[in-house]
């Protein structure tokens, strides 16, 4: 029996024999699917108590699972990270662009699909985009073939009652909404009764069918099954070829909607329903692969843009152990589950807590379908190979730097660092100086609860300078998001 094509690329990646992807006859797939808003304590196989994900648990068993993995705080930044493989300041998009925005993605960003499109294979985003609207930032500029799904959260629709009214809402469901957001505790946090905090009234959301629009206000109930029949749709249509599927799922973001064969059913009301059917997907999805032979040649990648919004309470996820969630740069706001599945090739069972994160994909891919990244420009992503083949339990970087979301300027709003064990949180002042304000023992304390600042102050010291000469040289090194003139009717 001749040997397995993945056993001689990954003795090949190995050796740093391999030649570009393109010249490789048994080129790998690739598929990322991404949650929203889903929390580190959400799976089962991270421990959630009342959430069954059977199919994602199984992948995690079967493959890799990462304890120690990095998004954004919030869901713009993440995507940016995924596409360009650099901290989402670096390229100037540490916020979240609402429809019809002026800035998005820089076009001149090489992206992950596009070295893939470039190496041969075919490309399709399916779910949401949320790196810009204008035509400019569309997903099928940026490397993609084809693209069905959102430009934007599922929430930026013309039902989203912490707007001004719509007339395009419904009035049924946006009264529905509403009485869900009082419930969860979200409706008086943010005082969206008083009419000067509203934001101005969103556009009906339009679902794209490449580059245009097939429908507005969906049914979101139907969205996860339809999504996910797009994603096996696909694969089935490329199955003799190399294919990169990403797959950005709109759940569990609030408002949470579940298909009829899934509402009703978890111990975790309509939240658990939600992340229930997205597992679901990912075994239909598994289940495809291996249908068609293509398992043991594909990468599988499972993940979230970034911990749970605990704003809405039970409308919300859990970070588990973690502190804090979306929007925060504590622990439970950007560290998120992550598995890695290709069976004969990721070491099957591997748990690692190596420092890892979602800009890790792009140099992980190129590892493992051999194509090499651009040297003109700077690209903080690490190949997390060598982690999930087993060959070593170090991590792919020193030190791991923080990042908070929100500046739309292209400031970076550094806000701490951390190395395998010790985090530092610093703030910035005025005149650009960073201020230690925590130390955390993410060894013996991932939770955060205990400041050791005053106890290892030669830690702070180590962990301070090391973030002072990094924040200095990163801030002459920025690039900048993308700016549209274009004008929308």
């Amino acid at each position: 029996m001749r040997n397995s094509p993945l056993i001689i690329l990954s003795l090949m990646l190995v050796a740093g024999l391999l030649e570009p992807a393109g010249a490789c006859a048994e080129q790998p797939n690739i598929v990322i699917v991404l949650a929203d808003d889903m929390g580190y304590g959400d799976l089962g196989c991270y421990g959630s108590p009342n959430i069954r994900t059977p199919e994602i648990d199984r992948m995690a068993s079967e493959g890799a699972k990462l304890t120690a993995f990095y998004a954004a705080p919030v869901c713009a930044p993440s995507r940016v990270q995924i596409m360009t493989g650099c901290y989402h300041a670096r390229v100037g998009l540490s916020y979240n662009p609402f429809p019809h925005a002026k800035r998005g993605i820089n076009p001149e960003e090489h992206t992950l699909p596009e070295y893939l499109q470039e190496a041969g294979y075919a490309t399709m985003l399916i779910g949401k985009w949320h790196l810009g609207d204008a035509p400019e930032f569309h997903p099928m500029k940026h490397g993609f073939d084809d693209f069905y799904g959102y430009p934007y959260s599922n929430d930026m629709w013309s039902n989203n009652p912490r707007s001004k009214p719509s007339p395009d809402a419904d009035p049924v469901l946006l009264k529905q909404i509403t009485e869900r957001e009082k419930y969860t505790g979200y409706h008086s946090v943010h005082y969206i009764d008083n009419p000067d905090s509203r934001r101005s009234a969103f556009p009906p959301l339009p679902l794209y069918e490449n580059e245009k629009v097939a429908e507005t206000d969906p049914d979101q109930s139907t969205m996860t099954r339809r999504f996910t029949e797009s994603a096996v749709a696909f694969i089935q249509r490329n199955k003799d070829k190399p294919f990169f599927l990403y797959l950005a799922h709109p759940m569990p973001h609030v408002p949470l909607f579940a298909g009829e064969a899934f509402a009703g059913t978890s111990c975790r009301g309509t939240y658990g329903d939600t992340v229930e059917e997205i597992d679901w997907g990912m075994g239909e999805i598994r289940r495809t692969l291996e249908e068609l032979g293509l398992e043991q040649k594909t990468l599988v990648i499972f993940t979230s843009d970034n911990g749970p919004w605990l704003y809405y309470g039970v409308d919300g996820g859990s970070a588990g152990p973690l502190r804090d969630g979306k929007t925060s740069t504590y622990e439970g706001g950007v560290r998120v589950p992550a598995v890695f599945w290709m069976p004969g090739t990721v070491s099957k069972g591997l748990v690692s807590g190596v420092t890892s994160g979602n800009m890790d994909f792009l140099a992980t891919v190129a590892d493992l379908a051999g194509f090499q990244l651009d040297a003109d420009r700077i690209i903080d992503s690490r190949s997390l190979m060598p982690v999930l083949m087993g060959e070593t339990c170090d991590s792919p970087r020193e030190y791991f730097h923080y990042f908070a979301g929100g500046r739309s300027t292209g400031y970076p709003n550094y806000t701490g660092i951390r190395d395998s064990r010790w985090k530092l949180r610093v703030e910035i002042k005025e005149d650009g100086s960073l201020v230690p304000i925590e130390l955390f023992d993410l060894g013996e304390d991932p939770s955060e609860r205990f400041d050791r600042k005053e106890v290892f102050p030669e830690i702070v010291d180590r962990l301070l300078e090391e973030a002072v000469q990094f924040n200095k040289t990163f801030r002459q090194q920025l690039r900048p998001a993308g700016v549209t003139d274009y004008e929308w009717k």
